[in-house]
């Protein structure tokens, strides 16, 4: 193939020069050949890439299709039902929504109902009637002086550095509008944060960003300064670990940190912000439980919470005996899946670490529950929620209400282009290219993530009315029904197990969770033995 281009390219040069006297108009193709001739020779100069030496310039189209796979996959070969992470049907409703246009479908479902997976609920004959106005949580136990009423969907944890100014300015504009909550991100409050009114959870990651002393320690002055003095911000959530990478730390390149994101996080300019794997202000699970006794006093009483995707099992009921031996519990505990993120993350991380949503949804609602806590803690659950169903089946499974992040994204414009990580998004959502960003307009974008949040909550009450229920307090696990072979169809209550109310304080523990329960210890969150 070498041989080939270095013949063919000197009779082209020869047969090019002999032209411009008897041609003067091949001078053109002159100036068309020669940058081929010289990409090649450098090709095969080159000794970094073997296909680029074996076949100099065919190579490069290789390398072109390779970058507009992802296009070329999503707007011409998948279906409507077998994208990921997000099939084109469920980033199509988004959009609707959004847009307010028409949602409905014509002429059917696309999807098997026969399949193994396929999930509803069933409805009534005796459907109701529901205030959609009237359906929210309030969140704050006996210790909390300033208790939260909060929507059933809110957005979940994303970085202002993770996402645009404007993407941050534009949700929390739709969050005002809306009445519902967004949630900053482990990356800290920021002005684009308050500047237009929405009801804020401030998250506080293992960087502390926004209350950080310059060795990354926990800044007291600082959290007391924003969280009692800032009225938007209702709640606060300590992020312990979240599902695109649990254990690991959050991840910001050196290519979005700003001047001004490394003042308001307080890190290095120029390098990649990776926040440390685990707190600094405490190390075992009575220590936590302190820290939040100590968070809801500084704050002035508001809501503690922490956010969580769940690991080792012992861990969570080492937390749930440190509940109990300090009476201190948080406000509530957000459940994040392992099919979670919106950002950088690790690819093994991403695809093998961590317990999925559902089963540790299931397992958090059962501890609280075998441990007599879950009257007094609310449970907010996350994961891919793009529509009313998910989030009833999520409700049923044992959250009080639902954050959702990649959804929020769709309703701002994201196409789901996969360059998170790369500060190159051609939306503006996802990057801090000023040419990009301000290709996001703030006063639109902010009506359509409003507009998708109320028309989900209101598919949401929809189906509720359809099944016969008074609201999503009545819904339970034997609502949900999956379909486990060709001929069976099962509920989630016949799927998982609920066990009953106390029973994980009394000496007949359940023999699922009989050896978690005799790992943990509220003292440690290493296993009591192996």
């Amino acid at each position: 193939m070498r041989k080939i281009f270095v013949i063919t390219s000197i009779l082209l040069v020869l047969l090019n020069i002999i032209s411009i006297f008897v041609f003067p108009w091949f001078l053109i193709s002159l100036i068309i050949v020669i940058p081929f001739i010289t990409i090649g020779i450098r090709d095969m100069i080159q000794t970094s890439q073997t296909l680029r030496r074996n076949f100099p310039i065919i190579a490069h189209f290789r390398y072109i299709f390779e970058m507009i796979r992802p296009e070329i996959n999503q707007y011409f070969v998948e279906s409507d039902t077998d994208g990921v992470p997000f099939n084109r049907e469920q980033r199509s409703v988004v959009y609707q929504r959004a847009k307010g246009v028409r949602d409905s479908v014509p002429f059917g479902t696309k999807k098997n109902v026969y399949q193994v997976g396929y999930e509803w609920v069933n409805h009534s004959l005796r459907p109701t009637q529901l205030n959609h106005h009237n359906l929210r949580v309030m969140i704050g136990g006996t210790d909390c002086l300033q208790p939260y009423s909060a929507n059933l969907l809110n957005i979940s944890a994303m970085s202002y550095g993770s996402l645009s100014k404007n993407a941050v300015l534009a949700l929390n504009g739709g969050a005002k509008d809306g009445g519902f909550a967004h949630n900053t991100g482990e990356g800290g409050l920021t002005p684009y944060h308050l500047e237009n009114g929405g009801d804020i959870i401030w998250q506080i990651g293992t960087g502390y960003f926004g209350c950080r002393n310059l060795d990354g320690s926990f800044n007291e002055l600082e959290f007391v300064k924003k969280a009692a003095h800032t009225p938007q911000v209702k709640m606060i959530e300590i992020k312990l670990s979240q599902g695109a990478k649990p254990g690991h730390g959050g991840i910001l390149p050196s290519k979005k940190v700003t001047p001004e994101i490394a003042a308001i996080r307080g890190v290095p300019l120029g390098k990649d912000v990776i926040s440390p794997p685990s707190h600094s202000v405490f190390s075992t699970p009575t220590e936590m439980m302190y820290f939040i006794g100590k968070l809801r006093k500084l704050s002035g009483g508001k809501p503690i919470g922490i956010k969580m995707c769940l690991g080792n099992k012992w861990e969570f009921i080492a937390m749930c005996k440190a509940m109990k031996l300090t009476n201190i519990t948080p406000d509530y505990i957000s459940v994040d899946g392992a099919e979670g993120g919106t950002g950088a993350a690790p690819l093994e991380f991403t695809n093998s670490v961590g317990t999925p949503g559902i089963d540790a949804l299931m397992f958090v609602h059962n501890s609280l529950v075998g441990f007599g806590l879950r009257k007094r803690i609310r449970i907010m659950s996350s994961g891919k929620v793009t529509t009313g169903f998910e989030m009833i089946k999520l409700m049923a499974l044992g959250a009080d209400l639902v954050y959702s992040a990649r959804g929020m994204m769709m309703a701002l414009g994201c196409i789901q282009a996969l360059k998170c990580n790369s500060n190159e998004c051609p939306t503006g959502v996802a990057t801090q290219d000023p040419t990009l960003m301000n290709g996001l307009v703030v006063k639109d974008k902010r009506k359509r993530v409003a507009h998708f949040q109320i028309e989900t909550i209101k598919s949401m009450v929809e189906i509720i009315e359809a099944m016969g229920l008074e609201g999503t307090h009545e819904l339970r696990p034997w609502h949900v029904m999956r379909r486990v072979s060709d001929t069976e169809s099962k509920s989630y209550a016949d799927l998982f197990e609920y066990i009953p109310e106390g029973s994980l304080l009394e000496n007949n523990v359940p023999l699922s969770f009989e050896s978690a329960v005799k790992l943990a210890s509220p003292e440690s969150f290493k296993p009591l033995f192996f």
